[in-house]
């Protein structure tokens, strides 16, 4: 077909040595990166975007797989994806632009720029915004909760009108770190008061066209045509994929459209800064804090770590199919940006592996050689130790399984994942960067795991579920309906089973986990714990996920 002709012409590689080196050399790096995305790298497969840069200039990209499967449009490395949590940094440096200007402080309470925010008769400032430590419920969990779908269209009016009727935090500002996309949607929203223009014209006149980023803007708009663009998409359970729609017309948290190329761009400006200068890249390094004083990795849109010996800057994103990630080595002056339009794909792991080619020799001798977790056999029969369901510590399920000669794990809601062993105890995943431990008992079963994932250990403890009668279950029947959302659920026995009925979710079953406590089967309805007075009637229910915790819901009949 023609298209492949100019498939080969598209992405042909641009390659220049990182060090001195051979022409064979070059090609070795060139070939061993390519091996990493061969198995995207073919027609009618979603892929990705790769650029690597050094010292401000790109020395290899290319494109691997299709942009567009229904039109057969290969991805190039100026292909326009949309970035998602990637954005997270961009508004975070918009802020601190300002703030450098004298325009605002990073100290200054959120409600000073945007007073639809309630008093909560707590301080939130804009420095907790943007290190996740300011309580604020997250917007995307919360929309869910409400019914909405997040391929609905979602703009910057119905984040505002959904935070105005908040009444509580998940804690007080500065306790913990929890991942909120609502507050950088409200510190777009604080630019564009500040400035008086719109978070997307500010953007593109002070950081992106100063940059020579002329593929990169925030994305207000879902109905603008945006040429060279990647659509995302999501594998089928059975073969072939799926169209992951994505109607966001909001920005802050999200919404950034740009290319792999745009993105070495951005990095160089942390090594050799044009816009914002000195002083802004170092507030961007920042590290927030805690009030106990425990020091975060989590920075300004950027996460600070050290991978084999090297300090990184790093972000990861994911909405609908897009998943992306940017990886600077600011020591090294270098960085590797991956944009892809598969929900599967994992950005994150595959830009280590492409670092761990080009920066070999600066890796610490006793990490050489572990480009990616390996997998042993063992023998199957342990794995009815570990089958069960245990709860995390904010109460959500993980449903552990054996299918024949694999071990499957299942998150409440969310879709099966195989779990590779690395010993008879310890597994991986290779969906996200994650491990599971699991601590066996001198008797019996299992009864917890440890969970490592984004730097952090959470426990896993097994729990036997009550059973209930149909009587039993339907004391917790009747409507309930959350002030906060604008929602009502309706809880009903059907045979067996208590369910929530939403008018736009549906039925969905809800399993006893604890005294007057149930877990749903979904994302948004992860933990309902059930509230009484004091003559012990039911009086509502709070509700838990991963980014929101207690939202109320009252019992109204």
């Amino acid at each position: 077909m023609l298209f492949l002709t100019a498939l080969c012409l598209l992405t042909t590689p641009l390659l220049i040595n990182l060090k001195a080196g051979t022409i064979t050399e070059e090609n070795t790096m060139a070939a061993e990166v390519d091996k990493l995305f061969e198995d995207w790298d073919k027609p009618g497969s979603p892929g990705a975007s790769l650029a690597v840069a050094k010292d401000g200039q790109i020395i290899y990209k290319k494109g691997y797989g299709y942009a567009n499967l229904e039109y057969d449009i290969p991805i190039r490395p100026s292909t326009i994806f949309h970035v998602a949590s990637v954005s997270k940094q961009f508004t975070a440096f918009a802020v601190t632009m300002l703030a450098d200007q004298g325009k605002l402080s990073l100290d200054d309470p959120i409600q000073k720029h945007v007073p639809e925010v309630p008093d909560f008769g707590k301080t939130i400032t804009l420095k907790q915004l943007i290190h996740h430590t300011s309580g604020i419920r997250d917007q995307w969990e919360l929309l869910a909760m409400a019914g909405w779908r997040l391929d609905d269209v979602i703009t910057k009016e119905h984040i505002l009108n959904m935070v105005k009727h908040q009444k509580d935090l998940n804690f007080n500002p500065g306790e913990e770190h929890l991942y909120s996309n609502m507050g950088y949607s409200l510190l777009a929203v604080t630019v564009e008061r500040v400035t008086g223009q719109s978070f997307r014209e500010w953007t593109q006149e002070n950081m992106f066209k100063p940059l020579g980023m002329t593929n990169t803007h925030f994305h207000d708009d879902h109905e603008m045509i945006v040429k060279n663009r990647a659509y995302s998409y999501s594998p089928l359970d059975e073969e072939g994929f799926k169209k992951s729609v994505l109607s966001y017309a909001n920005v802050g948290a999200t919404s950034l459209f740009t290319t792999v190329e745009d993105l070495a761009k951005w990095a160089h400006n942390f090594e050799d800064p044009r816009v914002g200068g000195k002083a802004v890249i170092a507030q961007m390094c920042e590290v927030g804090i805690l009030n106990n004083g425990k020091k975060l990795e989590y920075a300004f849109g950027l996460v600070i770590q050290d991978y084999k010996g090297l300090r990184t800057m790093s972000h990861s994103g994911g909405d609908a199919g897009f998943r992306s990630h940017i990886v600077m080595f600011p020591e090294q002056k270098f960085s590797v940006s991956i944009l892809s339009n598969l929900g599967s794909f994992n950005p994150g792991m595959k830009a280590l592996q492409v670092a761990d080619i080009y920066l070999a020799d600066l890796i610490e001798a006793d990490e050489q050689g572990k480009k990616e977790r390996e997998q042993v056999k063992v023998d199957p029969a342990i794995y009815d130790n570990y089958e069960g369901k245990y709860t995390l510590d904010n109460g959500m399920v993980v449903k552990i399984t054996r299918n024949e000669d694999k071990l499957m794990g299942e998150a409440v809601g969310q879709a099966k994942f195989e779990l590779f062993s690395e010993s008879e105890t310890k597994f991986f995943l290779k969906i996200v960067d994650a491990q599971i431990i699991f601590h066996p008992e001198k008797k019996g079963k299992v009864k917890r795991f440890t969970l490592q994932m984004g730097g952090q250990d959470i426990e896993g403890k097994r729990v036997e579920f009550p059973e209930l009668t149909p009587e039993q279950m339907a004391e917790y029947a009747g409507d309930y309906y959350s002030d906060e959302l604008g929602t009502t659920y309706t809880l009903l026995v059907d045979g067996t089973s208590l369910v929530a009925r939403h008018r736009r979710h549906g039925d969905n079953e809800l399993i006893p986990s604890d005294t007057d406590q149930f877990t749903g089967g979904q994302w948004w309805l992860s933990v309902l714990r059930f509230t009484r007075n004091e003559d012990k009637k039911i009086t509502g229910f709070l509700l838990t996920g991963g980014r929101v915790r207690n939202l109320r819901f009252d019992r109204i009949r």
